[in-house]
């Protein structure tokens, strides 16, 4: 039997198929009544997944990372597709392929490090090129690199996501640094490397993408400045002499600041000019590659527009196709 996938669902479609659990809670309704909401994932993308009147200890062997087969219905809600469950039942990972599950950046992994490897170790300043290369040496942390994604839901949600993002910022960047020739390449170029490297520590890959403990609790610019903190007192102790104060305050401003503004997790705004255009760069690659796949992936092939997109608050004009 053909497997049903995220993209091929439709209003009104019947569904009897197995997927992924991205993400379960269980809420109360204004009557107080409960309710479960769970983010379905397949290799082709999430779609929400809603049970009404539950009880909690009958969601209790709902897992997130977890497999389940649904049955239900598929609605368009506030321009949203969703699915109305009627069952929700686990089913053991030895029953599934994980092809179904597990999409992939369509760029190949070793280009994609080739073009990494040659960028960090160009570098002319010997601190920065030293601390480059205690990354790039650390092959636990690079075999994660390969494997992590640079979100759960939004952009790059993929195997591969997350260096195949930095790896564009860093073209990008290059570009940048020949018009704007005030800007210190070099500092840009390891701030964004570093801006995200706490995610190879807030993810788990093992099964689907979930937050780790560590992530959930601490998050990923947290662990990424201690991440950084931890390489530069191994660049202390390979040369035997101190790292400049000034250049970790920058990198690890870079970190703090990337997402650009309180209200989107930043604890400090973006001071310098290398840490205003990380955030700049940042947040182009990942809002244009989420239109991209918006449009891309959008399952109303009769429309100009796309659904309406929540996390974007927005339909996308994909204009006559």
């Amino acid at each position: 039997m053909t497997r049903r996938y995220v993209t091929d669902l439709r209003d009104g479609d019947l569904v009897d198929e197995v997927f992924l659990v991205a993400d379960k809670q269980l809420r109360a309704n204004r009557n107080a009544a409960l309710y479960l909401t769970v983010d379905l994932r397949d290799r082709t993308g999430v779609v929400n997944g809603r049970m009404w009147n539950v009880l909690e200890e009958s969601c209790n062997h709902i897992q997130v990372g977890g497999f389940v087969r649904t049955r239900g219905k598929v609605q368009v809600f506030q321009g949203t597709l969703q699915m109305i469950l009627t069952h929700i039942d686990a089913v053991p990972v030895s029953s599934i392929d994980p092809v179904d599950f597990e999409s992939m950046t369509s760029q190949k992994i070793e280009d994609l490090f080739v073009q990494l490897r040659a960028i960090m170790l160009g570098f002319e300043d010997p601190q920065l090129r030293m601390l480059m290369e205690c990354f790039l040496l650390d092959d636990s942390l690079m075999r994660l690199l390969a494997e992590t994604p640079a979100g759960v839901k939004a952009h790059h949600a993929y195997r591969g996501g997350l260096i195949e993002h930095v790896v564009s910022l860093m073209q990008i960047a290059k570009k940048m640094c020949e018009v704007y020739v005030d800007l210190n390449a070099e500092l840009l170029l390891a701030g964004i490397f570093l801006h995200d490297i706490g995610k190879l520590r807030e993810l788990s890959c093992t099964a689907g993408f979930v937050y780790t403990d560590e992530g959930q609790l601490l998050g990923h610019l947290v662990i990424g400045v201690e991440m950084l903190s931890e390489k530069i007192r191994q660049v202390e102790q390979l040369t035997g002499q101190p790292f400049s104060d000034e250049l970790a305050w920058r990198l690890k401003h870079m970190i703090v600041s990337h997402h650009g503004s309180y209200e989107f997790g930043s604890p400090r705004l973006p001071m310098t000019p290398e840490a205003v255009v990380l955030h700049a760069l940042d947040n182009l690659d990942a809002k244009l590659h989420e239109f991209t796949r918006a449009i891309q992936d959008d399952p109303n092939s009769g429309s100009h527009w796309t659904l309406f997109i929540q996390r974007l608050d927005r339909k996308i004009f994909k204009g006559a196709r």
